[in-house]
């Protein structure tokens, strides 16, 4: 199936690693011209060689801090002056730290709202002009299965991440217009570095390693195991493309069927 990507101009935020990462390589491999952005420069680095070396694909490494307005906009402007555009958008950002709502400051409040929340309004406002331009456009707003079920432990992103889907939800009517569309991504258990850190860190409260409480980590999955960011990036993928057309507004979660909600 011809996906219609090629030659299409994709920012993925967090893409060092992950699922950021695994993103930008199956947008690379579909043809297209992708702009990848991290805070950790040598990571950044790494990940833009490899993507170029196996898809071919023109790709451009930026580094960046999210949680920065400058950066932004900068990195948005290197993308057009380099590609002449932008018609997708893969805003991502690392999670909130966990812990609970009494361990919780007004700074850590403050520092998960601009991770989460205002990076993705900052980076939409950024692309929204290029896209109109084109009358195209494909938002996908990377963030949690915490938006439709809350997660134990991590209450800044249970706190949050929902705005953004509720924001998403709006700028659908007002985007659809324009040919724009907007969705909301929600991974489950994705065998990522935070995953691992995470889980690691209840794994070794109860005196086990990771690999020995992966079990009671999956057990709860109806596919009985955690994802890959591969699987994961196939969504992004789609939603992304031209097949995707006329899908906008929703919430869709990549968990293996772990959130049991009916809507």
């Amino acid at each position: 199936m011809d996906l219609g990507l090629k030659g299409k101009v994709a920012i993925v935020v967090a893409a060092s690693k992950g699922m950021g990462k695994a993103s930008a390589m199956g947008l690379a491999a579909e043809g297209a011209r992708v702009t990848m952005c991290a805070r950790t420069e040598a990571d950044l680095i790494v990940a833009a060689n490899e993507i170029r070396e196996q898809t071919k694909a023109e790709v451009l490494a930026l580094p960046a801090d999210v949680t920065r307005l400058a950066d932004i906009q900068r990195v948005v402007a290197k993308t057009v002056e380099a590609f002449g555009g932008v018609d997708i958008l893969v805003a991502n950002a690392g999670g909130p730290p966990p812990g609970g709502f009494d361990q919780m400051t007004d700074a850590d409040w403050q520092a998960a709202f601009e991770l989460t929340l205002l990076s993705t309004v900052r980076f939409i406002r950024e692309v929204l002009p290029h896209m109109r331009k084109k009358r195209w456009g494909r938002i996908l707003n990377i963030q949690s299965s915490s938006v439709k079920q809350p997660i134990a432990g991590l209450i800044l992103s249970n706190g949050i991440r929902p705005g953004v889907a509720g924001m998403s939800k709006t700028l659908a009517a007002e985007l659809g217009k324009d040919n724009i569309l907007i969705n909301t991504v929600c991974p489950g258990r994705i065998l990522t570095d935070r995953l691992r850190s995470h889980m690691g860190g209840r794994a070794k409260q109860v005196g086990k390693t990771f690999e020995e409480y992966l079990p009671q980590v999956t057990a709860d999955i109806p596919l009985g195991r955690v994802g890959s960011p591969e699987e994961f990036a196939n969504m992004v993928v789609f939603l992304a493309s031209e097949r995707a057309s006329y899908v906008t507004g929703a919430t869709i979660q990549v968990d293996g069927g772990l959130i049991r909600s009916i809507v």
